[in-house]
């Protein structure tokens, strides 16, 4: 059954890769399933109609025949699941990247999340470089913790799983914010994923369909 999946219609990221539908994208570039895209306007994303996909009126989300999934990690580790390519066989090894999945989005994304939101929400308020030096160090002593961790390896453990799928594109929302420079170990681990060429179609695909929302 062929997948559909269900994305902005105009991307708030402006093509850059950064809505969380880009990493169901690559998961299915990796494992090769092709996949059907329904866009969806912000105010279509309140309407009962999407609400039956995603409680909370979000993106993205993902239908295979009767069965209907949100969180964009949970639907990566189905994806990975059931499709060879972003999980190791061994039961110890996949065990671990999935650990590695739930460390991306729970332990890694959360402060960096919270920064950003803080970078708009509390913009001209006297007391924001105050909590933006605190959140920044918070973010720090996780890219710290991941780069000991990386080391020389070019991925979380052992060969590209679905953990560096969610990792890569958490890390992606770090750009610009300069905190990233001091961790040339992450840069190059950044680089490597959007080197892979299920990263690049991914890309594309995701900007080709911002692009065609502006250009109408």
């Amino acid at each position: 059954m062929r997948p559909t999946l269900t994305v902005f219609e105009s991307s708030p990221d402006r093509g850059r890769g950064l809505a969380r539908d880009m990493r169901v994208r690559w998961a299915l570039e990796e494992t090769a399933v092709p996949y059907d895209v329904r866009l969806v306007s912000f105010d279509a994303m309140k309407q009962a109609a999407h609400l039956a996909r995603n409680p909370f009126g979000q993106i993205p989300a993902y239908e295979e025949g009767d069965l209907v999934l949100f969180e964009s990690g949970a639907i990566v580790l189905h994806i990975a699941q059931h499709h060879p390519g972003l999980l190791p066989e061994d039961a110890d090894a996949r065990a671990r990247a999935i650990v590695w999945m739930f460390a991306a989005l729970n332990t890694v994304e959360t402060p960096i999340v919270e920064r950003e939101a803080a970078t708009y929400a509390e913009r001209g308020k006297a007391w924001q470089a105050e909590h933006l030096a605190m959140l920044d160090a918070r973010v720090r002593v996780r890219l710290q913790a991941l780069a000991r961790h990386l080391g020389d390896s070019a991925w979380l453990d052992g060969a590209f799983s679905a953990a560096d799928v969610l990792m890569v594109l958490v890390l992606r929302r770090l750009e610009g914010s300069g905190l990233l420079e001091d961790f040339p170990t992450l840069q190059a681990y950044i680089a490597r994923g959007q080197a892979r060429p299920a990263y690049r179609r991914a890309f594309e695909a995701q900007r080709a369909a911002f692009e065609a929302t502006r250009g109408g």
